[in-house]
């Protein structure tokens, strides 16, 4: 007899996906990213302590630079500049699409100046690339909430030191 999964739980294709309800919150669906059972259900697991907390205690989710900018592209594709954002969006990944919203500041897009300077990028096209940054993380701040009513990123982080003069 084998063994039962977890509710909430649905495979598509090879992929496993959540689709719950959860009480105080709302729906999850999304894509566990992986096909093994077990590794799927610690997701789930992981994601459902994550929404408690934000619910129960008001912890805020840590959130990708990159589920920002996905975000950001797919509320904005009417903008006729979206395809500018984009490419800048594209060049700015390898170097602040992994850190989480809070862990965006000067000190951590100066390898992304430095390296488009050094191939000779003038100043302007690497200014329209950090206010690019800089729109996401003031939504991210002030406009964006998840189920629960938290924005995104603490309106602080954007009011503490690593806040750039211009922002």
């Amino acid at each position: 007899m084998g063994r039962k999964r977890s509710p909430g739980l649905r495979k598509r294709g090879s992929t496993w996906h959540l689709d719950k309800q959860v009480r105080g919150y709302g729906r999850i669906s999304e894509s566990t990213g992986t096909g093994d059972l077990e590794e799927a259900e610690r997701y789930l697991a992981h994601r459902l302590a994550e929404i408690r907390q934000a619910v129960v205690y008001g912890v805020r989710p840590q959130r990708t630079f990159r589920e920002a900018a996905t975000k950001y592209l797919l509320e904005n594709t009417h903008l006729a500049s979206i395809g500018d954002a984009a490419l800048h969006l594209r060049q700015l990944d390898p170097y602040i699409g992994d850190l989480v919203l809070e862990r965006v500041h000067d000190g951590t897009l100066a390898r992304f100046v430095g390296a488009r300077r050094a191939k000779g990028v003038r100043s302007k096209s690497i200014n329209n690339a950090l206010g690019v940054v800089r729109r996401i993380l003031n939504l991210a701040a002030r406009r964006w909430r998840d189920a629960s009513g938290l924005t995104w990123l603490e309106d602080g982080a954007l009011q503490g030191e690593h806040r750039h003069p211009r922002w």
